[in-house]
């Protein structure tokens, strides 16, 4: 092909006006609006931002969001990744995040697809529109059927996007990759087209340079953070491989969604056990949050041990302590449920925002029995711990009653039966 020397580096867009639209890798408008004006134009080619800038103070990102600010709390400036894998509701929490930052924290959200399909980048512009949240918003996609070169210098494009929002507006930013490993892929093609001996399992020699090139921009500074949530691909669920290794590596958060809790109805479908996260340390969230979050996953723990005792003897053959520690794990699995704004067209419910004190302080009542006498079903897809007393009363009930025989939303099929044949 004919190759035109443009005379510069690879440059990004930058300013207000690149809100709400969508780019390919060249900055070129793909969203079929009008062409983009009053905007300037800066190298993707940037250093991260040096030492001395940065904000050396380690701060909670709070989401609204009760299960990841109580057990996975977030980095400001920090990355995270999103692990899960089609139908669990990977796009749904990006969306509820970026709602949640853009109305929230008044910042901007940019979504950077690499390797994406190019269905799922109208779907996700599409709901987006319809969720409201696309006025602060950017969309970058280096899509699939593109060159590798394309795929690799997208992430590049969104974070000099971030940064001049970063930078010179001095806003927070939540920047969305979806796929961390088709970053990594795509250098690999890079490597071997240019003819570089291949290193380990055929990576490129280069991948652990190239990815810290891009992870390190992502920073906390004196003017504002970019906060990373990274979708990452695990090659063969191979947590061994190369590339999950160096992504892991630059985490700070783990969120682990499960099919089995979407399934079961409990949304969002985040593995409480697996799930983690470096701040959830007494020196950052406190002695408190740090001594709540501990016994939730201690609770947590001894549930699954329980749950083969049940499903072969059922609930009644355990002893009264371990009948508690079941009644207060459901509870606080249906209480780490939320009903989100980007949803709330499907589902009928009002969005909550719930901050991180409301959602410890539920936390701490179920940790105490003190919703012990209240159906399960009230603690399901609310907001703060209060709504499950007045939902309670609305269905007929006081917080005298005993849990029905089949709560609303009970899912697992080892603990349908059995609450009947204890209350009987």
């Amino acid at each position: 092909m004919a190759v035109h020397d443009t005379g510069g580096p690879l440059k990004a867009p930058v300013g207000t006006n690149i809100l709400s639209r969508m780019f390919d890798v060249f900055g070129n408008v793909i969203d079929r609006g009008p062409p983009l004006s009053e905007v300037e134009w800066r190298s993707v080619h940037r250093s991260p931002p040096p030492l001395s800038r940065r904000s050396t103070k380690s701060e909670v990102f709070e989401t609204g969001i009760k299960v990841i600010d109580v057990l996975m709390p977030l980095e400001r400036g920090g990355k995270a990744g999103l692990f899960g894998g089609a139908g669990v509701g990977k796009t749904v929490l990006l969306t509820e995040m970026i709602h949640n930052m853009i109305g929230h924290h008044e910042g901007t959200s940019i979504f950077c697809g690499i390797g994406e399909r190019c269905r799922e980048g109208e779907e996700l512009h599409r709901e987006m529109q319809e969720a409201g949240v696309l006025e602060n918003m950017v969309m970058v996609f280096g899509q699939m059927n593109e060159p590798p070169g394309s795929r690799f210098r997208v992430g590049h494009v969104a974070l000099t996007m971030a940064e001049y929002f970063r930078d010179d507006q001095r806003r927070d930013v939540l920047l969305l990759i979806d796929n961390i490993f088709r970053f990594i892929q795509a250098g690999m093609e890079v490597s071997g087209l240019m003819g570089q001996m291949p290193s380990r399992l055929g990576y490129q020699p280069t991948m652990g340079t190239e990815l810290s090139g891009l992870e390190e921009r992502i920073a906390n500074t004196d003017a504002g953070a970019i906060t990373s949530i990274q979708a990452v691909y695990v090659p063969a669920d191979d947590f061994t491989d190369p590339a999950a290794v160096h992504t892991f590596s630059h985490l700070s958060a783990s969120i682990v969604l499960s099919r089995k809790r979407a399934s079961e109805g409990l949304f969002p479908a985040i593995d409480p056990l697996q799930s983690n996260s470096k701040m959830a340390t007494p020196g950052i969230v406190g002695e408190r949050h740090y001594r709540i979050a501990q016994e939730i996953r201690r609770t947590f723990a001894q549930y699954s041990e329980l749950k083969n005792i049940i499903t072969m003897l059922g609930l009644e053959q355990l002893s009264p302590e371990d009948r508690d520690v079941v009644g207060r794990a459901r509870r606080l699995e249906r209480f780490f449920t939320q009903p989100f704004f980007s949803t709330e067209q499907f589902t009928g419910l009002n969005g909550k925002l719930v901050s991180l004190e409301d959602a410890l302080g539920g936390c701490e009542r179920i940790l105490a029995d003190e919703f012990k006498d209240l159906p399960e079903s009230a603690l399901y897809m609310i907001g703060p711990i209060e709504e499950a007393k007045t939902k309670a009363k609305a269905k007929g009930g006081s917080p005298a009653t005993p849990a029905p025989a089949r709560p609303a939303a009970d899912p697992t099929p080892e603990t349908r039966a059995e609450p009947a044949k204890g209350a009987a």
